[in-house]
């Protein structure tokens, strides 16, 4: 006679099992929603970071110690990096500057944060948040890097935080060859983001530092860089500031046919206050439709003629996300607030997403 003695389930086949069970009797959460409260910086988790300090740099200034979750890539220096804060019920989305040096893959990183006035998320991070918080990340990205072999003689022109990109390459060490120039302009010397440190770069000989103190000295004209540093437009350039200042550099180089030496980052504050409805505007159809605070994006697309992906329209395929390059949602599910700053292009579930005041969707 055979007998025949069933199988264990295999680790994998037991573990699906297992999270089937839980999945039914956790719903409408899962339990990966469980995990994310005693683990979010797990691996395979929604990028995410722990704050670990918060550094005061200025009287409105402060760098942010972060600790991303095992999944961060990385960056290069001159990056930034999308943070999501949840700022009085709302998640508010921001991009900063990655300070910090590229390190091993799960050393903290910094950001520097300069308070503008009325800024929500740069007032709170700079004032009030706390270490131990958590926020959402992106990885890395940005085009303000230096290339793979950094040019001989450099020149880097910042005002204000327009300082913080350039900050994390000079950390860095990859200039260390180079014949580097960094003319900063700030209210004070007080002002002066990394002012100590930069000062001690510049007595170490790591550069070469002009500071314009604009209070005293007035704005940085086009004829003082030319007088301050001769051979400007025959360096390789790196410059971040205000819009004002980025547009005067832009023209000015390419004026001399030059612009191809010229690499620009520019700074836009902008406060975004959540509201009910406002004007959608889908860019890249060319269509701007009024929508009131109740209807998804998606309907509202679809009214106006607008070809929308979408899926089980319900807020659980993701098949309908869309890039919101700047403006305010809410979710119909949980009320919950979403905003963007030109250009950030955070994505949002327009089955499940109305307008809370204007909003611009990349599509």
């Amino acid at each position: 006679m055979t007998t025949t003695v069933p199988r264990s389930p295999a680790p994998a086949s037991l573990r699906r099992r297992f999270l089937r069970l839980a999945a039914a009797v956790t719903t409408p959460l899962v339990p990966d929603d469980y995990l994310d409260l005693v683990a979010p910086l797990r691996a395979g988790a929604d990028l995410r970071g722990r704050i670990v300090e918060v550094r005061p740099e200025t009287r409105d200034a402060a760098t942010v110690v972060i600790q991303p979750g095992r999944d961060w890539r990385g960056h290069r220096p001159g990056q930034y990096v999308r943070l999501g804060v949840d700022v009085d019920g709302v998640r508010q989305w921001r991009a900063y500057s990655v300070t910090s040096a590229p390190g091993r893959h799960h050393d903290p990183i910094t950001i520097t944060v300069k308070a503008i006035p009325g800024g929500l998320v740069s007032n709170h991070l700079v004032r009030h948040v706390r270490p131990g918080t958590i926020v959402q990340l992106d990885q890395a990205q940005g085009e303000f890097v230096l290339p793979a072999t950094p040019p001989a003689r450099v020149l880097l022109v910042t005002a204000g935080s327009g300082i913080t990109p350039v900050m994390g390459m000079l950390r860095s060490g990859v200039l260390a060859g180079s014949d580097v120039t960094l003319v900063h302009s700030a209210p004070t010397a007080a002002d002066v983001i990394f002012g100590a440190e930069l000062r001690n770069l510049a007595a170490a000989g790591t550069v070469r530092l002009v500071e314009r103190h604009t209070r005293e000295d007035g704005q940085l004209s086009l004829a003082d860089l030319a007088a301050l540093v001769p051979d400007h437009r025959d360096r390789e350039t790196w410059a971040c500031g205000p819009v004002g200042l980025i547009d005067a550099l832009t023209a000015h180089w390419a004026a001399a046919e030059r612009a191809g030496r010229l690499h620009i980052e520019r700074f836009r504050p902008t406060v975004i206050s959540p509201g009910a409805g406002g004007t959608v505007t889908f860019g890249r159809s060319g269509v701007t439709v009024t929508a009131d605070g109740s209807t998804p994006l998606l309907e509202v697309g679809e009214t106006a003629g607008v070809l929308m992906p979408s899926g089980c329209r319900m807020g659980i395929c993701y098949g309908c996300v869309l890039p919101l390059r700047q403006g305010a949602v809410r979710d119909l599910r949980n009320g919950a607030f979403t905003t963007a700053v030109p250009g950030d292009g955070v994505l949002v579930q327009t089955c499940v997403s109305a307008a809370a005041g204007p909003c611009d969707l990349d599509h």
